[in-house]
């Protein structure tokens, strides 16, 4: 009975904490406009996960800032976190942005140095930023990543995804970020043929202007995609931030897209 009772308690404990709690966040020109208010609201929204993948920092004077100044709010809220933020792409100058990661140290190790993705910078305008992190024993790396918008056709972009498992064969890849494609698109049937699903299905991500009929989000363009055989997905979804305010035009003061999320274990 004993022995019983120790291998159940030991299979509770290895649940319990071997989950790793990721957030995506789209949080649109990051950088000197945020308020400190809009800065604590944000830690506030995130305190409870354990790595923060943040698309849209702003490349120039006040992105990297901003990203400092969220870890520091983030210090304050009880948990001790690091982050890492990466070169501007090397898109345009008008398109050129920053990715950024934080995590809370407790949890999550940074194995080596973060990278933009140097294989197909030409072929990707913002290529994404990767870095690995390891929980326990088992590591797992985060692909970064901002689509250009709907009208310039992000699928011609996304296409060089599906050769990104193969640059990387020793890493377990998840991509996350703002895709501005639908996962029900054809260009991830290649990544879906290896073995990656996505975490999101049918959920809109992005902000309306206005709510209509009830309705106030536009589009499904936010996901993470994962391996199967190599993520144990225990629970995901997004955060309805917007329905803390009293319009879409307050809400939008934080960001136009809302953050999805990903609770997992590493098989």
């Amino acid at each position: 009975m004993k022995s019983i009772l120790s291998l159940l308690l030991f299979l509770i404990y290895s649940v319990v904490f071997s989950q790793t709690k990721i957030v995506s966040w789209n949080l649109e020109n990051f950088g000197k406009s945020k308020s400190e208010e809009t800065i604590n609201y944000i830690a506030s929204s995130l305190k409870n996960y354990d790595l923060i993948a943040i698309q849209e920092v702003v490349a120039g004077y006040g992105g990297a800032q901003a990203v400092a100044r969220l870890a520091d709010e983030l210090n304050r809220k009880g948990a001790k976190w690091d982050y890492a933020i990466s070169d501007p792409t090397s898109s345009t100058a008008y398109k050129t942005e920053r990715y950024a990661f934080i995590w809370k140290t407790s949890k999550l190790k940074k194995i080596g140095r973060a990278w933009l993705e140097k294989k197909y910078h030409l072929e990707i305008d913002r290529e994404p930023y990767f870095c690995t992190f390891q929980y326990g024993d088992k590591q797992f790396t985060v692909a970064n990543f901002h689509a250009i918008t709907k009208n310039k056709q992000p699928e011609t972009e996304i296409k060089y995804f599906k050769f990104l498992p193969d640059e990387y064969p020793t890493l377990n890849l998840i991509f996350a970020g703002d895709f501005n494609c639908p996962q029900s698109h054809t260009v991830f049937n290649p990544l879906k043929k290896m073995g990656y699903q996505s975490v999101l299905v049918h959920q809109k991500t992005s902000l309306k202007k206005e709510c209509k009929n009830g309705q106030c989000l536009a589009s499904e363009f936010d996901n993470m995609y994962y391996k199967t055989s190599k993520i144990n997905t225990l629970n995901s979804g997004v955060i309805s931030f917007y329905k803390n305010f009293d319009s879409l035009q307050e809400a939008r003061i934080i960001s136009d897209h809302i953050p999805i999320w990903l609770e997992f274990s590493l098989n």
